[in-house]
């Protein structure tokens, strides 16, 4: 298994930009599964952040909006602005009947064989101009990152997505 952690240490527009990345044992599309619905996110959470999101509100477009609840009961909008079904998701989140605050989430899959795939995290607040939110923002590390990735592992490395369809296509998530 190899790991990849790109810390950010300045203000600077690259450092704005934090990523983690490792090989899971397990094929993309049940990795993609746990990601793309949002009542799947609290179990593999790194940031403990994430309490919990209504079923029925699976990604499958970009312009799709997920509720989510935070631990502390705020709910947030989370805004889809890239996705391409089992490889790629990222959402902008805001304030519940707010727009985007200018920081973004994002995931990239890149299946290695049937049952290997690289899972890349990436948290970007290059655009966030709200300073309020800056300490908030500088306080997301690749470390943290990583730790969503480890939990998303373990889920989809021991079938915790839900099963394969014959066809190909994902099943219920259990």
């Amino acid at each position: 298994m190899s790991e990849n952690i790109a810390p950010a240490a300045s203000d600077d527009a690259q450092s704005r930009v934090v990523t983690a990345s490792r090989e899971i044992n397990a094929p993309a599309v049940r990795i993609f599964e746990l990601i793309a619905d949002p009542s799947q996110q609290p179990r593999w959470d790194g940031n403990d952040n994430l309490r919990d999101a209504a079923e029925g509100q699976r990604v499958h477009a970009v312009g799709d909006v997920f509720a989510m609840t935070l631990t502390k009961g705020k709910v947030r909008e989370n805004h889809v602005v890239a996705f391409e079904e089992g490889r790629e998701i990222a959402w902008m989140p805001a304030s519940e009947g707010e727009q985007p605050a200018g920081h973004r989430w994002g995931w990239r899959l890149t299946p290695l064989a049937d049952d290997m795939t690289v899972v890349e995290h990436t948290y970007d607040w290059s655009q966030l101009t709200d300073e309020s939110r800056f300490d908030r923002a500088r306080s997301t590390t690749a470390e943290m990152l990583m730790a969503s990735i480890d939990r998303l592992a373990k889920l989809a490395e021991s079938g915790g997505a839900g099963h394969l369809d014959p066809d190909g296509g994902t099943g219920t998530v259990a």
